[in-house]
C-alpha cells in the first residue's frame, strides 16, 4: 500500500486497484514539481505484484489537468531565445527524452492497465497525459479535449503529435493539431480519442466500477494484451505476429488459463458467459 503523502497527487489504495487524484488547485495545470512527485510515484509501484489497474483523474471540480503551465514554458522559450541570440548552438535532435515523454512511458511499460478518468476539461499536456495512458472515459459534461499549441506558436511536445496520429490516423491528426482544435467530448468520442462516456453526476463512481470490472479480469492476459498491443504497433505486421505470438504462448502456459477454460467446458458454458472466477495471477 501507498503510505507515502504528495502535494499534487492524492492515492487510493486497494491493492489491485489504485487511484490516483491529479490536484494542483486554483489552476489545476501540471507543472515540473506535480511531474516529479508522478516519476516518484510511478516507481514506487513499478515493480509491484498484484497491481491490475492504475487510474489518474483530477482532484478538482470539471478539470483532469487544465494544460502543462504555461509560465514554465514562457520562461524556456525566453530563455532559448536569449541563448540563441547570444550564439549559443542548440541541438537539432536531442540525444535524451525529457521528463514529460520519460513519464508516459513509464505508463506504458508498467504491467498494469493504466486508465485517464476525464473528469472535466483537458488541453495541451493534459491531453497529452489521457494519450500516455492505455483507456481513456471522459465525463458526458459540456467538456473538450485537444491540442491547441499552434495558436501559441508552438506544437505539442509531450508526445501529442506522436500519440495523437496513432491513435486516430495522422491526416485527422494534423487537421486538429493545425487548427488548434478543441474537440467536445462526443467529438473526441466519435474520432476514437476516448474509449467512453460516463455520467457527469456519477462519474466517480462510474470510474471505479470501469476499473473494478478491468481489474476482476486474467491479470496475466491483460498484461500480455498491453504488452502486444504497444510492441506490435511499432514495428511491422509479421513481427507484431511474433509479438502477439509470444504473448499468447506466455498465457497458454499459465494456471490460470488451463483452469479457467477447463471450468468452462465442466459447467457447459459458452465463453461469453459471464461467471465469477477466481484468477490467481499465476
Amino acid at each position: 500500500m501507498i503510505k507515502k503523502e504528495y502535494k499534487h497527487l492524492r492515492i487510493e489504495d486497494s491493492g489491485q486497484l489504485i487511484i490516483c487524484y491529479l490536484s494542483n488547485p486554483p489552476e489545476h495545470t501540471l507543472t515540473a514539481h506535480g511531474m516529479l512527485e508522478i516519476h516518484e510515484f510511478l516507481d514506487s509501484i513499478q515493480d509491484r505484484e498484484g497491481l491490475r489497474v492504475l487510474a489518474f483523474t483530477g482532484d478538482g471540480e470539471d478539470v483532469f489537468i487544465k494544460h502543462y503551465e504555461v509560465a514554465e514554458l514562457a520562461e524556456t522559450a525566453e530563455k532559448n531565445v536569449d541563448s540563441r541570440k547570444e550564439n549559443i548552438v542548440q541541438q537539432a535532435v536531442p540525444k535524451e527524452l525529457h521528463n514529460f515523454h520519460k513519464m508516459l512511458l513509464k505508463l506504458r511499460d508498467l504491467n498494469s492497465i493504466v486508465v485517464a478518468g476525464i473528469n472535466g476539461n483537458t488541453a495541451g499536456g493534459g491531453c497529452e497525459f489521457a494519450l500516455g495512458c492505455d483507456l481513456r472515459v471522459m465525463s458526458d459534461g459540456e467538456f473538450f479535449i485537444g491540442l491547441p499549441e499552434t495558436s501559441v506558436g508552438i506544437l505539442p511536445g509531450g508526445g501529442g503529435t506522436q500519440r495523437l496520429a496513432r491513435l486516430i490516423g495522422a491526416s485527422r491528426a494534423m487537421d486538429l493539431i493545425l487548427h488548434a482544435k478543441l474537440m467536445s467530448n462526443k467529438e473526441a468520442l466519435d474520432y476514437g480519442l476516448i474509449n467512453k462516456l460516463l455520467p457527469k453526476e456519477s462519474f466517480k463512481s462510474d470510474l471505479l466500477d470501469y476499473c473494478k470490472d478491468l481489474a476482476s479480469r486474467a491479470p496475466i492476459a491483460l498484461r500480455e494484451v498491453k504488452k502486444a498491443i504497444h510492441r506490435g504497433m511499432d514495428t511491422s505486421l509479421e513481427e507484431g505476429l511474433r509479438i502477439e505470438q509470444a504473448a499468447f504462448n506466455t498465457t497458454m502456459q499459465s494456471n490460470d488459463a488451463a483452469r479457467a477454460m477447463r471450468s468452462i467446458l465442466n459447467k457447459k458454458k459458452e465463453i461469453n458467459d459471464s461467471y465469477d472466477f477466481e484468477w490467481k495471477g499465476n
